[in-house]
């Protein structure tokens, strides 16, 4: 299986041999690339997990293909085609957007019958917990001071006007995806989730992040770290020690049980 296989998965570092593949989400406006330095770290410290980092419509190598503008329509896509990957367990982890996108790609699976290990939901409110805003109706100054609020592009983009406004369209696509997004009731996950959230997050207070515990029936940690929106960078040691810990309980299924 290599890269050139799906429209969807990159494989930045591959392994053959990894006994779980983790399959990373990207943010509003992010890129599989957002990931490259997670997908290095793991190799280096021998996470037992290959890094597969989704690559959304309308940016870098997809960056003639229309965006998607609906979490639902892109959690139907991403399901069907993780279909190729499940030769071996795997697990999501989401950043923000990319949170709520994993627990709408979960819920696929596992209707039909193909069960994650676990979903990772970083740095996002609990998909009942919902915000009303509106970034995504803003023009293109107001969009671009929403990114610099969060500092969630990379600074060297906001120093090139030409490839900013290269990538609005799809900034706006997935704003507008997350923000109009409505949780739809009915059944809740079985398989756990690991809740991660920065101390000094603006878009995830500690409350929002501990809702995600109504969303599943396989139990439901939280843990924060130093940070605010994307103190994942920062924290990416502390994140990977987390994540292999959870793989390894889920794997033996030890993990708790909702209380």
């Amino acid at each position: 299986m290599n890269a050139k296989t799906s429209r969807w998965v990159r494989r930045f570092h591959p392994s053959d041999e990894a006994a779980v593949r983790l399959v990373c989400l990207p943010h509003a406006g992010g890129s599989a690339t957002a990931y490259f330095p997670f997908s290095r770290a793991a190799n280096e410290i021998g996470l037992a997990a290959e890094i597969l980092a989704v690559q959304y419509p309308g940016r870098q190598d997809r960056r003639g293909e229309r965006c998607f503008d609906d979490v639902g329509a892109m959690a139907d896509a991403i399901a069907e085609d993780l279909g190729l990957w499940q030769d071996r367990p795997m697990a999501l982890f989401g950043h923000s957007m990319g949170a709520t996108l994993g627990y709408e790609v979960a819920r696929r699976l596992e209707t039909r019958g193909a069960r994650p290990l676990g979903l990772f939901a970083s740095a996002c409110r609990a998909p009942s917990a919902q915000r009303i805003e509106y970034v995504h109706q803003r023009d293109d100054e107001g969009l671009i001071a929403a990114l610099k609020e969060l500092s969630g592009t990379d600074s060297a983009v906001f120093g090139d006007d030409e490839l900013l406004r290269m990538v609005l369209p799809a900034v706006r696509g997935d704003y507008t995806a997350v923000e109009t997004y409505r949780h739809r009731a009915g059944r809740e996950l079985d398989c756990p989730i690991q809740v991660l959230v920065g101390d000094t997050d603006p878009v995830t207070d500690l409350p929002e992040a501990q809702a995600w515990r109504a969303h599943t029936t396989g139990g439901c940690a939280v843990e924060v770290f130093p940070g605010g929106h994307f103190y994942l960078g920062a924290q990416l040691g502390g994140v990977l020690t987390t994540v292999a810990a959870r793989l390894r309980d889920w794997s033996d299924g030890s993990a708790a049980r909702n209380p």
